[in-house]
């Protein structure tokens, strides 16, 4: 997978910066110009924090649709569905700030469960716990925004899931690596200019 550009990225951002104020404070949808990139299957997250705390987080893991269209929804889902949180009101939405991962195909760990945290690199990895009839995700940023290690990651992952946070150890249950290209955004100032 190519990673997107510095102008791919803001446009990016640009797009889910839309779409929240689109759904949220019923402004028109904007014509952002895009490029094929965005026509492309990706795998994306958008994540919306306010006073550096989650405020919502939803997204696609696999590249089932094209990026643009993914960031779009994932954006509104983000701000309007997540079951952790009360939907985004107009008058927060000044105070958000976002992310939007863009994520390489998740990949299968190939190697005995007690070898998994070696092979797991924090910080550029996110992972996906799959197994018992669930899964659970966290993005490679989560790690580092708690300072854990491969195993504390496996381990909050596999909480994530709904698992007993040793589960990664059983060889019955699917341990899963991607990587994440980041891109920052805020609804403060001037819409991107593209």
């Amino acid at each position: 997978m190519d990673l997107l550009i510095a102008d791919e990225g803001k446009r990016a951002a640009a797009l889910a910066r839309d779409a929240i104020e689109h759904a949220v404070l019923q402004k028109p949808a904007s014509a952002i110009p895009l490029t094929p990139v965005f026509e492309e299957k990706r795998g994306v997250f958008v994540t919306l924090t306010k006073a550096g705390k989650l405020r919502g987080c939803i997204g696609f893991p696999y590249p089932v649709i094209p990026l643009g269209d993914a960031i779009r929804q994932a954006a509104v889902a983000a701000a309007k569905e997540d079951p952790r949180f009360l939907p985004v009101r107009k008058n927060e939405v000044c105070s958000l700030a976002f992310e939007v991962t863009v994520l390489t195909v998740p990949q299968s760990l190939d190697c005995k469960p007690e070898e998994r945290p070696a092979h797991i690199t924090t910080g550029q990895h996110g992972l996906i716990v799959r197994g018992m009839g669930t899964s659970g995700l966290l993005l490679p940023q989560v790690a580092t925004e708690y300072g854990w290690d491969s195993e504390t990651f496996l381990f909050h992952t596999c909480q994530k899931a709904g698992l007993p946070g040793s589960c990664w150890k059983d060889r019955q249950v699917e341990i899963l690596t991607f990587e994440g290209q980041i891109f920052h955004g805020s609804f403060t100032g001037e819409p991107f200019n593209l």
